[in-house]
C-alpha cells in the first residue's frame, strides 16, 4: 500500500478491525535523532541515550511486536461510539487557550465542534471586542484613547473550583507576552476583568487554588497564582541590565474576586508551570534555568534543575506581618522566597525539590497525594510526595530530594501528565511523538527497588510531537477518565493541504479501557497550548442577558432620543426586530459621538448587529443586552447604519440614517 507521504507501507487487517501497521520509522527516526543532535552538540545527551536506543529498536513505541503499533481504524463502527448526532449535546465542554490570536476558545467533546471564541487580548469585530466602550473599559486605554494592547499570547486556561472540582463560575487565562492575566464569566462566557501583573515578564504558567489553605471553612477558589518564566532586571527601569544579581523571577499571587495582586515571592531560577494541591497549602512549579542563563546553552548547563513548591500559609503569615519589601514604583508586597533567605526548613516559605532536566510540566494527582514534574531534557518523570514535603518543611527530612518517591524511565521528551483517576497517569512524550500511560504506584515500586515491576502500561502514537495533554474532569476529584486530548504541534498528512500555514490538531483518544485508543482528529487554529474538559452539566450559561445589568440600558424604544451637551452627542437607541428604535439621527461634523444600543428582543439567538460604514465601527447585542460605542463624526454626509447579523425576514431592510451635518 503507498501512504499518503509516499512511503510503502504493510497493512493487514483482522475481522475486529484492528490494524497492525509496520511503522514508517524514518519520520520518528528523524525527529528524534535530530533533536538527541542538537543537544548532543551541547554535551547534553545525558540520560536520553538508553531512551533513543530504545525508540529506534522499537521497543519504546509498541505494545506488540517491535517496531509495530497496533490502533484502531476510525471506522463507522468504532468511531459511532462517540458520534454526536445533528441535534444531540456534546457530553463536555473543552476550554481552550488559542495562543498567539490572544483569545480563548469553546469547544463540545467528543464531537470536536467549534462553538465559541471568547475574544480577550484581541480586537474583534465580530462582538464589538475592542471597539465598544465596555470591552475597551477592560482592556485598558492609554491616555490618548487608544488601546493598551492587541496583541496576546494566551497559553493556559482553568476553571474557578468548589471542594476540589470545577463550579462553572469563572474561567482564568494569562497573557504571556504582556504579563496580564483574565477572567472570564462562565455564565457569559465573556472577559470581564484584565489585571496587568506588575514585576513580570513571560507570564506562563496559571493555576486557581482549589480551596482556601488559610480558612477551612472555605472551600473555594479565592485566588490565583501566577508564574514567570523570563528573569529579569528588578526594578526593570534600565539601571541594573547587565547586574545578574539584580536578575530574578517572582511568583505572583492574584485575588479572585477582585482580581488585585496580593503579594508576590521571589525565588531563584524561573517557573514555567503551575500547579496547586487540593488542600490549598502547597503551590508548585517546575524550574528549566535555576542556572539563571540568558542563552540555551547557559540554560542547559545542569543536569539537575527543580520543582519549588510554595508554603502558602506562611507566606500569607510574612506578608500579614509586614515581613516583605516593594519593587520599584510597585506598592506590591514581595517575601524573599530565595534559598539564601530560607536555609531553615522549619521557617522556610520554599522547598527546592531537584529534577532532571530541564522540566516542563508540573501537575497534581486526583488522590491528592503527588506533584508530577516531567524531564523534558531527561525520559524521566519525577513524582514528589506532597506529605513528604509537609515533613521537610516541619524538618523532619534531610533534604529536599528526599520527597521524590518515584522517577521512571518513561520515553523521549516527557512533558505535561494528565490522570484518570484509576491510579494511572499519561504523559506526553514530544521527541517521541508518543502518549505513555503509566502506573504511578508501580513506578514507587521500582523505585523503592522492585525491578520486576514495569510501571508503563500502554503506548499510543500520535501525530506529531504533542505538548499538552488533558483528561475529561481532569486535575479534579471528579475525573471520569474518559478521554485524553493531546495537543499537537504538527500536522502533516492529516488534513487537506492549505498553504505553508498548517492547522494544528486535537488528538481523541479513548482511556476507558486497558489500551488506549485514537479515535479522531480535530483540526484547530494554530496554536493553542492547554486546556481543561468540564463536564456540560458543570456550564450554566444564560441564553438572555439581563436587561438591567448596564446602568445606561435603554429600556423601551420610546426612550431613543440624541441628547446634546456642547459638541459631545449621546445617541439613545433601541433594536428589535426588524428596526432600531431611530429611523434617522442627525449630528454635526466635529461632534464626539456615544451610542447606546440595547436589544429590546427577548428571544433567544436572536442577536443584532451595529455597524457604521466608514466609521470602523461592528458590533453586536444580543437579547437584552446594551454595549456603547464612542467616535468622532469627522466626516460630513450620510451613512447608513445596518444590522450586520441576520435576524429577520427584513434583514435587509434594518437600518438607521445617521446624518452629519457639515461643519
Amino acid at each position: 500500500m503507498i501512504s499518503n507521504d509516499g512511503k510503502d507501507r504493510e497493512i493487514t487487517e483482522t475481522q475486529d478491525t484492528e490494524i497492525t501497521e509496520v511503522r514508517d520509522t524514518s519520520r520518528r527516526k528523524f525527529l528524534s535523532t535530530a533533536a538527541f543532535v542538537s543537544l548532543a552538540g551541547t554535551g547534553l545527551a545525558m540520560g536520553l541515550t538508553s531512551c533513543k536506543k530504545e525508540a529506534e529498536s522499537g521497543a519504546a513505541v509498541s505494545a506488540g511486536k517491535s517496531g509495530e503499533v497496533s490502533t484502531k481504524v476510525a471506522s463507522a463502527v468504532t468511531y459511532g461510539e462517540f458520534e454526536v448526532p445533528p441535534g444531540q449535546l456534546d457530553e463536555y465542554y473543552m476550554f481552550n487557550s488559542g495562543g498567539h490570536s490572544g483569545e480563548a476558545r469553546v469547544y463540545g467533546l467528543p464531537s470536536g465542534r467549534l462553538i465559541k471564541r471568547i475574544p480577550i487580548f484581541n480586537r474583534d469585530c465580530e462582538s464589538g471586542w475592542g471597539i465598544t466602550n465596555e470591552s475597551r473599559a477592560i482592556i485598558g486605554t492609554n491616555p490618548d484613547g487608544s488601546l493598551k494592547s492587541t496583541t496576546g499570547d494566551t497559553h493556559h486556561v482553568h476553571g474557578s473550583y468548589t471542594d476540589g472540582t470545577y463550579d462553572g463560575k469563572y474561567l482564568w487565562t494569562n497573557d504571556k507576552i504582556n504579563s496580564r492575566l483574565a477572567r472570564i464569566r462562565m455564565d457569559y462566557l465573556v472577559c470581564d476583568k484584565i489585571t496587568d501583573l506588575p514585576n513580570v515578564q513571560g507570564f506562563h504558567g496559571i493555576f486557581p487554588d482549589k480551596r482556601d489553605p488559610v480558612d477551612p471553612k472555605i472551600n473555594h477558589t479565592t485566588r490565583i497564582f501566577c508564574g514567570m518564566e523570563f528573569h529579569t532586571p528588578q526594578p526593570n527601569d534600565g539601571r541594573n541590565e547587565n547586574d545578574p544579581k539584580k536578575y530574578y523571577c517572582v511568583l505572583t499571587c492574584v485575588d479572585a474576586e477582585s482580581m488585585n495582586v496580593r503579594w508576590q515571592c521571589k525565588i531563584d531560577g524561573n517557573l514555567d508551570l503551575i500547579a496547586t494541591s487540593y488542600d490549598g497549602t502547597l503551590v508548585g512549579s517546575n524550574q528549566y534555568n535555576t542556572e539563571n542563563g540568558v542563552t540555551y546553552e547557559q540554560m542547559m548547563a545542569s543536569e539537575m534543575d527543580a520543582c519549588v513548591l510554595f508554603n502558602v500559609a506562611r507566606i500569607e503569615a510574612a506578608v500579614s506581618a509586614g515581613k516583605y519589601f516593594t519593587i520599584g514604583e510597585s506598592k506590591v508586597p514581595v517575601v524573599d522566597g530565595t534559598k539564601d533567605a530560607n536555609k531553615n526548613p522549619k521557617t522556610s516559605l520554599t522547598c527546592y525539590v531537584p529534577v532532571p532536566k530541564n522540566p516542563h510540566g508540573v501537575n497534581a494527582s486526583p488522590d491528592e497525594k503527588y506533584f508530577i514534574c516531567s524531564g523534558k531534557l531527561s525520559p524521566t518523570a519525577t513524582v514528589i510526595d506532597l506529605a513528604l514535603v509537609h515533613k521537610w518543611f516541619n524538618g523532619e527530612l534531610k533534604g529536599p530530594r528526599d520527597t521524590v518517591v518515584a522517577e521512571p524511565e518513561i520515553g523521549l521528551g516527557p512533558l505535561h501528565t494528565a490522570f484518570d483517576g484509576r491510579g494511572n497517569a499519561y504523559t506526553t512524550l514530544f521527541l517521541d511523538s508518543q502518549i505513555v500511560k503509566w502506573n504511578v504506584d508501580k513506578a514507587i515500586a521500582q523505585f523503592k527497588g522492585d525491578k520486576q515491576v514495569d510501571p508503563v502500561l500502554d503506548r499510543i502514537d500520535v501525530h506529531y510531537q504533542p505538548g499538552h495533554g488533558f483528561t475529561s474532569m481532569g486535575e479534579t476529584k471528579e475525573l471520569d477518565g474518559k478521554f485524553f486530548i493531546s495537543d499537537n504541534k504538527f500536522t502533516k498528512d492529516r488534513f487537506l493541504p492549505v498553504g505553508p500555514r498548517h492547522p494544528d490538531q486535537d488528538q481523541m483518544i479513548d482511556i476507558s479501557g486497558d489500551k488506549m485508543r485514537l479515535i479522531a482528529d480535530h483540526s484547530v487554529d494554530p496554536e493553542p497550548h492547554d486546556a481543561i474538559i468540564v463536564k456540560r452539566d458543570k456550564v450554566r450559561t444564560r441564553q438572555v442577558n439581563d436587561l438591567n445589568e448596564h446602568p445606561l440600558a435603554v429600556k423601551d424604544a420610546k426612550d431613543c432620543r440624541v441628547e446634546r451637551k456642547g459638541k459631545k452627542v449621546t445617541v439613545h437607541l433601541t433594536s428589535q426586530a426588524p428596526a432600531f428604535g431611530l429611523r434617522e439621527f442627525t449630528i454635526k461634523q466635529g461632534d464626539e459621538v456615544t451610542v447606546i444600543l440595547t436589544n429590546l428582543d427577548k428571544v433567544e439567538d436572536l442577536t443584532h448587529g451595529f455597524a457604521i460604514p466608514k466609521y470602523d465601527i461592528n458590533f453586536v447585542v444580543n437579547p437584552q443586552q446594551t454595549k456603547s460605542v464612542t467616535f468622532k463624526a469627522d466626516k460630513a454626509g450620510v451613512y447608513w447604519v445596518y444590522c450586520t447579523n441576520f435576524c429577520h425576514a427584513l434583514h435587509l431592510e434594518m437600518r438607521s440614517r445617521m446624518i452629519v451635518e457639515k461643519a
